[in-house]
């Protein structure tokens, strides 16, 4: 299973809303550097997901839906890395 250690978490930023601020939970083995958001851009619209997933993407939400989940008390806003990695665990995403 992976561990929290090996993972780490993103923020980028493709507008100034809500739904436009995007948090990545990235599997660090596969992708150590992160993600390449130049090569992500050129992706090919239709393997968006793939492209995501062959970089290591766990888990993405959007702004909106960490608000909410937040406002739910399901993660935590003051530690969203962790938070979101154990939503991942919850969900069964990770094992």
């Amino acid at each position: 299973m992976l561990k929290l250690k090996d993972t780490g978490l993103e923020e980028f930023s493709f507008g100034e809303g809500s739904d436009d601020q995007f948090y990545v939970l990235v599997n660090k083995k596969i992708s150590p550097d992160g993600i390449d958001v130049e090569k992500l851009g050129k992706a090919n619209p239709m393997k968006f997901d793939q492209v995501l997933s062959e970089m290591g993407c766990v888990l993405m939400l959007n702004g909106l839906e960490v608000a909410e989940l937040c406002m739910r008390g399901e993660l935590d806003n003051d530690n969203l890395h962790e938070s979101i990695y154990e939503l991942a665990l919850d969900e069964g995403i990770l094992r």
